[in-house]
């Protein structure tokens, strides 16, 4: 029987990132997973404040290269990679030099949100996918922390729904209380635009391109939902008691276990596509 792989998409990872909750799940959740017998892949930004030397990240020459046009200008991405040792784990670091160079993660030093982050998370979530293409692995679930994520299932059940590296990929998407209170650009919902995403995938994005409309989106194109948090946001916990899918509530402990309980479920049980 081949191992589950559930590729893990993250916007925080320690010892990259300070400690917190999304971050700390994004450290022990793989190795955990890996541990139970899982094979498991691990994604996140490089910011430009991770040190690259002391945390050992090198380019992977053979996945770097590729150029993705988003709103009409070219991005090379450079694909990086670093091994924690003590979870005998990889992380892969999508990076470029317009997006992810600079010192702060998603806000500057006065904790302004950068006006670009919108296609900061159009290109993370492109990139991450275009190099599971090229690692040539299919992978099973793909569960999604963090915001900057919320693209993926957008563009794994439309865009690449007919790419044989997705199609069979049920998404998890985990909902965070990392909230911001700023608007995308107006042309958000076209610059999402590729082939196969459709007038009603992005209609709640269009007018009001949020963080709650945002989360809406990733949750409504998720097969399943976790929430990762203790206290969310009000309209997203009101929302998620109107979805006809999957919903794991918040685990205190033992998460682990509950997670990989979890996608076995989803895994084992069909639900209606959407």
């Amino acid at each position: 029987m081949e191992k589950t792989k559930v590729l893990y998409i993250s916007q925080e990872i320690t010892p990259y990132l300070p400690e917190s909750k999304m971050s700390i799940i994004g450290r022990q959740l793989p190795q955990g997973i890996q541990e139970k017998g899982k094979e498991i892949r691990t994604f996140m930004p490089r910011y430009g404040c991770i040190n690259e030397r002391r945390n050992q990240l090198h380019e992977v020459i053979r996945l770097s290269g590729m150029n993705l046009i988003i709103n009409d200008t070219d991005h090379p991405l450079i694909i990086k990679v670093a091994s924690i040792q003590a979870a005998r784990m990889q992380v892969y670091f999508i990076d470029n030099e317009d997006f992810f160079q600079r010192k702060h993660i998603l806000h500057d030093a006065k904790k302004k949100y950068f006006e670009d982050n919108d296609e900061r998370a159009i290109f993370f979530a492109r990139g991450v996918l275009e190099t599971i293409k090229k690692l040539r692995w299919s992978p099973d679930v793909i569960h999604c922390h963090g915001w900057i994520t919320s693209l993926i299932p957008l563009y794994v059940k439309r865009a690449y729904k007919d790419d044989p590296m997705f199609s069979d990929a049920k998404i998890v998407y985990s909902v965070y209380n990392d909230g911001f209170s700023n608007v995308f650009d107006p042309n958000f919902s076209e610059k999402l635009r590729l082939e196969g995403i459709r007038d009603k995938d992005v209609d709640v994005v269009k007018n009001i391109p949020d963080f709650v409309n945002l989360s809406k989106m990733a949750i409504n194109l998720s097969d399943a939902v976790i929430v990762g948090s203790e206290a969310i946001n009000s309209d997203i916990s009101s929302y998620l008691n109107t979805i006809e899918k999957p919903v794991l509530g918040f685990q205190a402990e033992n998460y682990i276990d509950a997670y990989s309980d979890f996608y076995d479920k989803i895994l084992s049980e069909t639900y209606a596509e959407f």
